[in-house]
């Protein structure tokens, strides 16, 4: 009768405390007879809080463990870090995806809660759009002058102040060297006034020209490029020259070379500079 009572004592502190440590309880996986009885198994419930408890690993997924279950067993659930920034937009114009992570601080152990999302995702748009559509070059008129002029717009460089910003900004794509180019173009059509000067013989209808877009004709507005450069190959845009001012017609961009206008017909120089 003793030993009963004192069954009944010790039952009676575990249905208070519905404890695994107390009970020494710690099982794997799913095991219903890793159970702590709050009350006789043949008494009547009265609360949800009388019924058993559970000292297995399934517990964390049932959502019926004993209080102390993560304590008594080493459950350790994954911690990470706070979010970090936001990447910059992947699109430079127009619809895109930036994105966020954070760390693992401490992975999780025996069967603790697994961790988050690391890594978020949301939509973005890029907003580097150039200011115009290359097709709306085809609108532009190219002003052209001989080449031998383009050698004046350097000729003062160490004296005129002006012109000096090119070496005192050489970051500044206005004055930046490096961002001038060549174009070769075929001409389509010229008018009667091009085959009277000998200097503009190269204008006649089936030749083929290169023209060279030095950094004073670079425009901002046109993401700097030079005005009429055709925008790109095998365009029919117009051009007209300055010297001559009844030479004008209409050409058809077949190629654009670098800043060293390294193309066959640019050498030893180009034909034409672009104003």
């Amino acid at each position: 009768m003793l030993l009963w009572g004192l069954w009944l004592l010790a039952l009676a502190r575990a249905a208070a405390a519905g404890s695994c440590a107390e009970f020494k309880l710690c099982c794997p996986g799913r095991d219903s007879a890793c159970v702590v009885q709050k009350t006789s198994p043949n008494a009547i419930l009265q609360s949800l809080s009388e019924k058993p408890c559970y000292c297995d690993h399934a517990c964390l997924k049932l959502g019926d463990c004993c209080s102390d279950f993560k304590e008594a067993c080493g459950v350790l659930d994954c911690v990470v870090s706070g979010w970090g920034p936001w990447t910059g937009c992947d699109s430079e114009c127009g619809p895109g995806a930036q994105s966020r992570t954070r760390l693992v601080e401490r992975a999780p152990e025996n069967g603790g809660k697994h961790c988050p999302q690391l890594v978020q995702q949301r939509g973005c748009q890029g907003t580097k759009c150039h200011r115009r559509n290359p097709k709306s070059a085809i609108k532009e008129v190219a002003l052209l002058l001989p080449a031998e002029l383009g050698d004046v717009r350097h000729a003062n460089d160490s004296s005129d102040i002006r012109t000096n910003l090119r070496l005192q900004y050489q970051n500044d794509p206005e004055h930046d060297v490096t961002k001038e180019y060549c174009v070769t173009f075929t001409i389509t059509k010229a008018t009667k006034a091009c085959y009277k000067e000998p200097s503009l013989s190269k204008l006649s209808e089936g030749a083929r020209v290169c023209v060279h877009c030095q950094t004073q004709a670079l425009r901002r507005a046109l993401d700097w490029r030079c005005e009429g450069d055709g925008g790109m190959d095998a365009m029919i845009t117009r051009w007209s020259m300055l010297s001559s001012a009844h030479c004008h017609g209409k050409w058809m961009r077949t190629k654009k070379t670098g800043a060293e206008c390294d193309a066959a017909l640019c050498q030893p120089q180009a034909h034409f500079i672009f104003v």
